[in-house]
């Protein structure tokens, strides 16, 4: 490992900020007593982005005081771990460039003479500006799009030295970014275009199937012009923030026309079995339309819903308490019926990943499926009444 020494130069004091100061109080109060020293790594990292991205000696005293630990151990974490930067960086970025064997292969070594050529002949040197800086790093996680780059908390990847360049000189310019890959593909695709999950099945309105689309855009997570990084402290610091939204009130369990006295009474009282309507019956602001419901099977002889792929013999039993025993019930759902169905059912959201509907239409006009195969063949153990 490389000697790792403290700046030459470095500021007189340092302390929290009022909001920074209460956040690391919060932070050390979650170790029991004579712990406190668990906190060491957040409270030197927050000190590090409040300090413009690097961490000054001052600021390891002020840790160390704060944790009551002596001084020389808090200076032996921060500079054991190369998180912690113990030199100015650049303001407007610092360039992290991965130099581990992906990376390596791809092209990292012409990344790193584009940063030596541009912004500082040796790494940790500031530009002649103050602006850029730049060091080697071990792997950054991106190995799919090397050869990659990390600057301050975002990552932009396939890059050539080219789009290194015009990268920097953007930068340099105070011109947006988007972080990502610098080529036209998309995340972790491979190069030649996606081959899988390229397209998404509309299995509540028996639609066509429409493209997977996500539009990842963003803006980088940090501020040009030398501002301080989270210099208030107003980042995420691992406790959720109060919910702000109103949650819907309760809705009443609603007997349905066609649905068993007792199971409904059940739901009423929340009795584990049949329906569940202890879990989440109060909706979530989805609108709910109570499908066609029977009072016993056409003929006396229900469909085997077991055939579905995902209903096993307790959840076919609670089905059928809902009043529902045909596979014709289940295609006709729509994206309403679908969100009354998955209310009372203990595990939300199986319905549209298992494909029922789908899966039902096909049963329905007397087809099979690759799980009702399996099902009449006694390979879905769970399946068998």
């Amino acid at each position: 490992m490389a000697v790792r020494r403290l700046h030459p130069e470095q500021p007189e004091s340092f302390a929290f900020t009022p909001a920074n100061r209460a956040w690391a109080e919060k932070v050390i109060a979650r170790y029991p007593e004579g712990r406190q020293a668990s906190a060491v790594i957040p409270l030197l990292w927050r000190a590090q982005e409040q300090h413009e991205g690097w961490l000054p000696e001052p600021a390891i005293r002020h840790v160390a005081d704060m944790l009551s630990m002596p001084h020389i151990r808090v200076l032996e974490v921060a500079t054991f771990y190369t998180m912690f930067q113990l030199a100015p960086l650049g303001k407007k970025a610092h360039v992290q460039v991965c130099g581990t064997t992906p990376c390596q292969l791809r092209g990292a070594e012409d990344l790193v003479r584009v940063c030596k050529a541009k912004i500082a002949a040796h790494a940790h040197e500031l530009s002649e500006d103050g602006d850029f800086s730049w060091e080697e790093v071990e792997c950054l996680g991106a190995c799919v799009n090397a050869p990659m780059v990390q600057i301050f908390k975002d990552t932009y990847e396939d890059l050539t030295p080219e789009s290194l360049e015009a990268l920097l000189d953007d930068i340099a310019a105070g011109r947006e970014v988007t972080p990502g890959p610098q080529t036209d593909r998309r995340f972790a695709m491979p190069e030649g275009g996606a081959t899988s999950l390229t397209e998404i099945a509309d299995t509540t309105t028996g639609g066509d199937p429409v493209p997977h689309v996500v539009d990842g855009a963003e803006a980088a997570s940090h501020v040009f012009a030398g501002e301080a990084i989270n210099a208030g402290g107003q980042d995420f610091d691992g406790v959720p923030a109060p919910q702000t939204t109103a949650k819907a009130a309760p809705k009443p369990v609603e007997k349905a026309k066609d649905v068993k006295p007792e199971a409904v009474e059940a739901a009423a009282a929340g009795a584990p079995g049949s329906v569940q309507s202890s879990l989440d019956l109060e909706g979530e602001g989805a609108p709910e339309s109570e499908p066609d419901l029977l009072k016993g099977p056409r003929g006396g002889k229900p469909d085997d819903l077991k055939q579905l792929k995902g209903v096993g013999p307790k959840l076919e039993g609670v089905l059928n308490d809902l009043g529902i025993y045909h596979f014709d019930q289940v295609a006709a759902w729509g994206p309403e019926e679908v969100a009354w169905v998955d209310a009372r059912l203990k595990f939300k959201g199986r319905i549209e990943r298992d494909g029922w509907i789908e899966q039902a239409r096909i049963l329905a006009e007397g087809g099979e499926t690759e799980f009702s195969q399996r099902v009449a063949d006694g390979d879905v153990p769970s399946s068998k009444a």
